[in-house]
């Protein structure tokens, strides 16, 4: 089966769910209402600021910092693309139409792909515009060193993302045990792992940890890498979660 009718099947299935407008929605008024609250207490507060976080402060990636939190309404989604169907028992129906479990696979990740990035960017340069005019005269501007870099490697890491935690989708199947994993793993794992002195350095590999530096316009302390090397770091755990859950989604009985 060619590639272009699955593309409208899967289309039509993830736009008829109400949880995908309520998920997309969320996270850009989650990620922008935050940001923006955080740019706001950060103005207020800056003349009681330290003087090494002054000058060591990164406007562009403050702009963005609600995405910690609105990354969980981009991973739901994911999850839901594909755990949905396991859940409801309609990924027998796909396969019977579409029995290439790579070309299904594909067509998911490509829908995933085309409704996350857009929503992604315009979340990016909203919470970015927003942030800054709350920073006053702390702002950054677009056309400063590394500041539009900053903009879409924020859009690229909630994309990304969203690709990850479908792949984690794609490996457990089912939605509960899928958010079990990924909730702990970006709210609790990631950031004890990076506070901890001798294990902190493999932190840095995480994608979320690789994410920020997608987002920032300078280097994080300790972390050895730059905004390039960030962006394969989380490629490479994009592929390897998509990689394995076709290797199980191949062997595996629907």
């Amino acid at each position: 089966m060619t590639m272009v009718p699955v593309l409208r099947s899967e289309w039509i299935k993830v736009r008829t769910v109400l949880s995908t407008y309520i998920s997309l929605v969320v996270a850009f008024v989650v990620t922008v209402g935050l940001s923006a609250v955080i740019c706001a207490v950060t103005n207020a507060n800056w003349n009681s600021m330290p003087a090494s976080e002054k000058a060591t402060f990164d406007a562009t990636s403050t702009s963005f910092s609600g995405i910690y939190l609105g990354q969980l309404a981009v991973i739901v989604f994911a999850v839901l693309v594909i755990g949905n169907e396991y859940s409801s028992g309609m990924i027998r129906a796909s396969l019977a139409a579409v029995p290439g479990r790579a070309t299904l696979l594909a067509a998911k990740s490509l829908v995933v792909l085309g409704l996350v990035l857009p929503v992604a960017i315009a979340t990016s340069f909203v919470s970015f515009f927003l942030g800054q005019t709350l920073l006053g005269s702390h702002k950054a501007h677009i056309g400063d060193p590394g500041v539009l870099r900053a903009v879409f490697g924020m859009a690229l890491y909630m994309t990304l993302i969203a690709l990850l935690s479908l792949g984690v989708g794609f490996l457990l199947r089912k939605p509960v045990l899928s958010l079990g994993l990924l909730m702990p793993f970006f709210f609790l794992i990631s950031p004890i792992l990076r506070a901890v002195p001798k294990v902190k350095t493999v932190a840095h590999y995480f994608p979320d940890q690789a994410g920020s530096q997608l987002a920032s316009v300078h280097q994080a302390s300790g972390i050895p890498y730059g905004p390039w090397a960030g962006f394969f770091i989380c490629l490479l755990w994009v592929v390897a979660a998509l990689g394995f859950g076709y290797l199980l989604f191949q062997r595996r009985d629907a």
